[in-house]
């Protein structure tokens, strides 16, 4: 696929977290990037979220939100401006599954479905994490998570959910 889409903007869905410093602010400045990117445009933005950290690193907790955007960048030109914005706010990529100043993630591509090397859409797992259903199903609820559910409808039946508190 190229870089730039020939049709009509795709609807996508952007997974942001943040522990490390000031996490609102890393959230703001990752967005405020992303929206000044010529072929993506912002339409929607959850509240944030705090959440448990994923995964085996001991580590603060994070604040979460999701993004919905129009966007006429391919599947990989989106992802690689999203690690462009996190590089660019100083994300070091170092321990897996460990703390980060931010952290962007496509969850969702219209209905594209990819699986390349670094890039896999729909989101693998998305359905099964409440850090990331609860801002999703807030502002797409009728998100499609790829695997015949819509982002509410896993949120529905997804544990973890006692342990997200809106910011």
């Amino acid at each position: 696929m190229s870089a730039v889409a020939k049709d009509a903007p795709v609807r996508a869905a952007l997974g942001l977290g943040s522990n490390i410093g000031d996490t609102r602010a890393h959230l703001e400045a990752a967005l405020a990037a992303l929206g000044e990117t010529d072929g993506i445009r912002v339409v929607a933005r959850s509240d944030d979220y705090r959440t448990p950290p994923w995964g085996p690193v001991p580590q603060d907790d994070y604040r979460n939100a999701c993004a919905v955007i129009e966007t006429t960048l391919g599947p990989r030109a989106l992802l690689d401006r999203c690690l462009e914005v996190e590089r660019a706010l100083g994300r070091e990529r170092d321990v897996r599954w460990g703390p980060r100043i931010i952290d962007i993630d496509v969850l969702i591509y219209g209905e594209a479905r990819v699986e390349e090397e670094g890039l896999s859409i729909p989101h693998p797992r998305m359905g099964e994490r409440a850090f990331v259903l609860v801002p999703l199903a807030e502002i797409w609820p009728g998100a499609p998570l790829g695997d015949g559910r819509t982002a509410s409808e896993a949120l529905a039946t997804c544990p973890g959910q006692d342990e997200i508190r809106k910011l």
